[in-house]
């Protein structure tokens, strides 16, 4: 496998990890960056833009990052906080009066970012065309009555957590979250990262689809929990119904897909435009930082930890980010971030200033830890002497 791109001297381990990630672990076609104190170390991709194809990747080939955009998106409430006009303590309903059905009223906007506003599903799920309207997500989950009383427990809302958050920055800002973020955050700082593709950059995103990677042997030989597999397979537990909020599911291939804004799951990015982003919450990127050091302290303080109701295994969330865990192993402690369910990765570890994005077009059956990710994090952390 040819391996593009470039790394600086000591960051070698994370070039051989990903070439390894092609031999042994099944990619077809990936980008990884990092970031170190707003400087690119490592810039690296290989493979085929399409799961499905044989045309090269390119250094700005963009893919689908499925809930790694919930990072992303977690950042505009942060900012909007920042500066002053969104109270994390303050009831939804205060910006947003239709919220107040079914007793929401004290639901807070930090139970909200931390998954626990108990309302990981729907009800009535919405249809494809239906998810694609920006108006219908935030209306059935402001019309939702909650499956735990708000702020008692929490729990992951895979697909819900972006109508909320939609539905909140749109009363706030008059925006929508991908429009915001485009304005504010994307645009300054010359991100390649979209939510809502444009049709001007929608050739660069290249095809996902499944693929498996090979079995893992000896000590590695890990299964689910039984618990976990079966809240999957039962049609009517939260695990099921949070991740069909949406039935049946996009074609996350399809352009009109793409070109929608779901903050919960359809943001589009290269490798370098994900690490570009966390280099730039937690420093100076080009002369732009997005947070000051007190609002990365609230971005990875522990707001949730312990047995997660959808996912039915230990997760640790803090404002808009899973941190550093069992369910999610990043750098380091103090790393915060979000995965994408079938591989991609986005987070920030302040303590090293280490930033890190990885981008993959081929998906597998991982939620939070997928095993490409964690080689390329081990890589760094032997870069990094730890």
């Amino acid at each position: 496998m040819d391996v593009n791109g470039t790394v600086a001297e000591g960051f070698e381990p994370v070039r051989d990890a990903f070439a390894r990630n092609f031999t042994g672990l099944g990619e077809r076609g990936a980008a990884v960056a990092v970031y170190r104190d707003g400087q690119r170390v490592v810039d690296l991709w290989a493979g085929t833009r399409d799961v499905d194809g044989t045309e090269p990747w390119q250094r700005g080939t963009a893919q689908v990052v499925r809930s790694a955009t919930k990072g992303v998106a977690a950042a505009v409430a942060l900012l909007l906080h920042q500066r002053g006009e969104l109270d994390l303590d303050a009831p939804v309903a205060a910006y947003w009066p239709e919220f107040k059905a079914h007793g929401k009223e004290r639901l807070l906007v930090r139970h909200v970012l931390g998954h626990r506003a108990g309302l990981p599903v729907l009800d009535v799920p919405l249809t494809p065309g239906e998810a694609l309207d920006p108006e219908r997500g935030p209306a059935a989950v402001a019309a939702q009555a909650p499956v735990w009383e708000p702020g008692t427990d929490h729990g992951y809302h895979a697909l819900t957590y972006g109508w909320l958050l939609d539905g909140l920055v749109r009363r706030v800002t008059g925006r929508w979250v991908g429009e915001w973020l485009a304005e504010e955050v994307a645009g300054p700082l010359g991100l390649d990262l979209w939510l809502g593709l444009p049709q001007e950059v929608a050739d660069r995103a290249g095809r996902t689809g499944r693929v498996d990677g090979p079995e893992p042997s000896g000590a590695l030989r890990a299964r689910p929990k039984r618990s976990v597999t079966a809240a999957y397979e039962d049609p009517d537990s939260l695990t099921r119904r949070a991740f069909a909020a949406i039935s049946p599911f996009p074609d996350q291939n399809d352009p009109a897909y793409r070109a929608a804004a779901l903050p919960a799951t359809n943001g589009v990015a290269t490798a370098d435009g994900l690490a570009r982003f966390y280099a730039a919450l937690i420093g100076e990127v080009d002369g732009v930082r997005l947070l000051d050091p007190a609002t990365v302290e609230l971005a990875r303080a522990e707001e949730s930890s312990g047995p997660d109701r959808v996912l039915v295994v230990n997760t640790r969330f803090g404002l808009g980010y899973m941190l550093h865990g069992t369910a999610s192993p990043l750098l380091g402690p103090g790393s915060f971030g979000h995965p994408g369910r079938g591989g991609a990765l986005g987070f920030a570890d302040p303590e090293t200033g280490v930033a890190f994005g990885y981008v993959t077009n081929g998906f597998r059956k991982t939620v939070t830890a997928d095993p490409r990710a964690q080689a390329l994090i081990r890589a760094v952390r032997t870069s990094l002497g730890a």
